[in-house]
């Protein structure tokens, strides 16, 4: 695992290293912020923690430079906990084990971390060295960013001192970030009386597995499948069509992640269990795998004889629940029309859990226009609604919208050309980034998002390319050193 610390620019590579020893998943973030303040104090780092859980760090101007523009850094401590279903690791206690696989430093069977641990190790890099030349700084890593946004919705309004926003969080080397998605949490709830299961029956576990996942905003136009809506299929078929009873469905685990795994367990007469297996299954898995050739490679359908649960859901209320799952728009609802590549709204039925009298789903509804947010949201309720399921909605965040004066972005892209002889691409995204909450905070802050190349976080293949940290590193270094001044 330490290999990774010997990589090239080492600033960056030891301190994400180190990160990836201390346990940080969403909503447990206590190792993580007890090692930050250490780490701070260790190297005589000003820092401290506030009532939301964030850290702040700050760092006077070098000589020289005490006439630029305060400068805020910011990245968020947590990562998404996501692992294989054969792994053991426990987030909240085992280190994070990764290796290099050519030019991408990965993790064994586990989220890798670099999301959004490359801004916190960046931060780390350039407060531990007098040597960097740079203005007055703060370091502003925030908590929970992946679940809620909690740190930066819950931040004083005074918490900030910068007029400049360095947001460390994107994941294309190259690319300058000027707008973001926002996005809201649909949570549908229906809690039902269970009812005994037939003694004459069988049991059977299906599982939908092997999928990609991934990024629920910058991944979800890229086809990929969700396994909640592909598992809504097939139930739906055995319901009608072998008698089948819904016991149990467990899909998902992120909201912000595309669900790629899937498993229920089922009832259905003896009798009606082979030609289950052998032709709704085996048909399904021809039809999915059809569907998705392009795409998904490793999509696999198991299903195994089970021992029989002794409740199961009632049949209306299973036909409601399922047709519901059926009915929910999830992927792209909407592309931006001014800019038809950039996806403007979406949904994700990232999480789906059906067991012990209660259903529970969670969607996270992006877009860039509010309205919009409110047609997709409005969409997906009525699929719930239809089902008597109840709605509510949290942890909401605002859209980042464009500064076409931003005097940072132009500034980068000129000092971009100037290092690598190319043009940087200026860009929006369908992903929720805190630039749109600290922006409805700080109004006048001048804010921009950038980071090293990073593929499929939120996924047990996040990886992170070695080359790209290099270029990346460069390119934070001279931005503070042409910092605009006063």
């Amino acid at each position: 695992m330490s290999e990774i610390k010997n990589l090239q620019p080492q600033a960056i590579w030891k301190n994400f290293h180190l990160l990836t020893q201390v346990p940080r998943p969403s909503g447990h973030l206590e190792k993580v912020q007890k090692f930050l303040l250490d780490w701070a104090k260790e190297h005589n780092v000003e820092a401290f923690q506030d009532q939301a859980g964030n850290i702040l760090m700050y760092k006077p101007a070098t000589p020289g430079y005490e006439n630029r523009k305060v400068i805020t850094l910011q990245g968020h401590m947590d990562m998404v906990p996501q692992k294989t279903k054969e792994s053991t690791h426990n987030f909240e206690t085992d280190p994070i084990q990764t290796y290099i696989d050519g030019d991408w430093v990965k993790a064994r069977g586990t989220t890798l971390g670099s999301d959004d641990g490359m801004a916190v190790a960046t931060i780390m890099g350039i407060f531990e060295d007098d040597t960097i030349p740079h203005g007055p700084l703060e370091g502003f890593i925030t908590a929970d960013e992946e679940t809620t946004m909690y740190g930066v919705e819950h931040m004083s309004a005074d918490t900030l001192k910068g007029e400049i926003l360095l947001n460390l969080d994107d994941e294309t080397e190259g690319q300058m970030i000027v707008g973001s998605a926002g996005g809201v949490n649909q949570n549908a709830e229906l809690e039902y009386q269970e009812a005994d299961t037939d003694k004459a029956d069988a049991a059977l576990k299906v599982t939908i597995k092997g999928l990609l996942g991934g990024h629920s905003g910058l991944e979800i136009n890229e086809g990929r499948a969700n396994a909640n809506k592909l598992m809504g299929r097939l139930v739906q078929d055995a319901l009608a069509n072998y008698e089948a009873c819904l016991c149990t469905w467990e899909g998902g685990n992120m909201r912000n992640a595309i669900c790629n795994r899937a498993e229920v367990v089922l009832t259905l007469p003896k009798e009606n269990v082979e030609a289950f297996k052998e032709e709704a299954v085996a048909d399904w898995a021809r039809v999915f795998k059809d569907e998705y050739a392009a795409v998904e490679k490793a999509l696999e359908i198991d299903v195994e004889d089970v021992p029989l649960p002794a409740k199961q859901v009632p049949a209306e209320i299973a036909d409601n629940l399922v047709n519901a799952i059926c009915a929910c728009h999830n992927g792209v609802m909407r592309m931006i029309p001014e800019v038809p590549h950039i996806v403007e709204t979406s949904s994700n039925l990232g999480i789906v859990t059906i067991a012990a009298g209660k259903a529970s789903f969670v969607v996270l509804v992006r877009s860039s226009r509010d309205s919009m947010r409110q047609c997709c949201a409005e969409t997906t309720e009525s699929a719930f609604a239809m089902a008597g399921m109840k709605v509510t909605y949290d942890h909401a965040y605002p859209a980042w919208q464009p500064n076409p004066k931003s005097e940072i972005v132009a500034l980068m892209a000129g000092i971009y050309r100037q290092l690598f002889n190319q043009e940087s691409q200026v860009q929006v995204v369908h992903a929720g980034l805190e630039c749109g909450v600290i922006g409805a905070k700080y109004p006048e802050m001048d804010m921009v998002s950038f980071g090293p190349t990073l593929r499929s976080p939120h996924t047990p293949n996040e990886r992170c390319n070695i080359p790209s940290v290099e270029k990346y590193w460069k390119f934070v270094l001279e931005t503070l050193k042409q910092a605009p001044r006063k």
